[in-house]
């Protein structure tokens, strides 16, 4: 009972000399950042799209005024209701100085893609830190692993007799960074290329979005030049 007990894994970790420690320490740091971030990405792209979906439903209804849609936005939107706001901002302003249906429709879709970016940018804040983790986190681990099974050997070393029951424990807490390394890393590489790919049909959404309600005002604008 007592070997399972100094074999146990908090009893390893304790033993475990001081650089494994902040080894394992900077990795369970960066597995707890990373399921912050897990979650709070999760939570923001999940409310994007509901709010995508929902806003396209009102957008396409056949009663829907795009004046009093605008009225209805902040000039400080996010996802893609700004984008409505930063391109029916942007007609009407041109349209105001009388510029010609071209410059109007430039103006409209400058805007909108500088509305874009900054949505993409938004989107994936924080994915490098998670690429990061997944990427570098198993060989952390493994750093500390090495470090902590050449503990053992120079002990080793310096006994009379070499056995097993000596280098095991030595072993075994080399071993539990490799461990931490991997679960900081698993659930890091997962979450980012789902978000990436959450992010890049967001993205792609906007973008239609914005030709078709491109497509829209460039009809009003011809609708009015030929009245």
């Amino acid at each position: 009972m007592e070997t399972t007990h100094n074999m146990s894994p908090w009893t390893l970790i304790a033993e475990a000399s001081l650089l494994v420690q902040l080894v394992m320490l900077v990795l369970v740091l960066a597995s707890l950042i990373s399921w912050f971030l897990i979650i709070q990405r999760s939570s923001l792209m999940g409310s994007a799209k509901r709010s995508l979906t929902r806003f396209q439903k009102n957008f396409r209804s056949k009663d829907t005024d795009l004046a009093q849609l605008y009225q209805q936005q902040q000039p400080d939107s996010l996802g893609v209701e700004g984008i409505f706001h930063a391109g029916y901002h942007e007609f009407t302003h041109m349209q105001g100085q009388d510029s010609e249906p071209e410059a109007v429709m430039e103006g409209v879709q400058r805007a909108m893609r500088v509305a874009i970016s900054r949505e993409e940018e938004r989107l994936e804040k924080h994915l490098p830190f998670l690429a990061t983790v997944g990427s570098v986190s198993p060989y952390i681990g493994l750093f500390g692993t090495v470090w902590g099974i050449m503990n053992s050997f120079i002990g080793l070393s310096q006994t009379e007799q070499a056995t097993l029951a000596a280098v095991a424990p030595g072993i075994a807490e080399a071993l539990i960074a490799t461990a931490i390394g991997l679960f900081a890393a698993i659930p890091a590489v997962i979450a980012y290329n789902r978000f990436a790919a959450r992010s890049e049909g967001l993205i792609n959404r906007y973008y239609t979005f914005a030709e078709e309600l491109s497509t829209i005002l460039h009809r009003r604008l011809h609708n009015r030049k030929g009245n």
